[in-house]
């Protein structure tokens, strides 16, 4: 996985963990934006160049989040694994 997946990846995760811990709305992703999660307490967001090659140059390498993927912090480090977690936040395998 490329470093930028990667880091979108993480900012999505870390976006949705710093909005609230039990949240039951979905995430939102705007489109022509990009979050970037550059470690701990390194977030940021800002719109795309929108330009054929600004796009295809991030599509190069992007890969798809596979579903039920989650993900979680753990002492400062951003983690995922494949899973589910039910209405209590316990994890289970699907």
């Amino acid at each position: 996985m490329t470093t930028l997946s990667k880091t979108l990846i993480a900012a999505a995760a870390f976006a949705a963990v710093a909005t609230t811990a039990f949240s039951q709305v979905p995430w939102e992703f705007n489109p022509g934006m990009a979050y970037m999660y550059a470690g701990p307490g390194k977030m940021s967001a800002m719109a795309m160049a929108a330009t054929p090659k600004n796009h295809d140059a991030m599509m190069r390498n992007a890969k798809k989040v596979p579903n039920n993927t989650v993900f979680f912090m753990d002492k400062g480090q951003l983690y995922s694994t494949s899973g589910m977690l039910d209405p209590t936040g316990n994890f289970y395998l699907p």
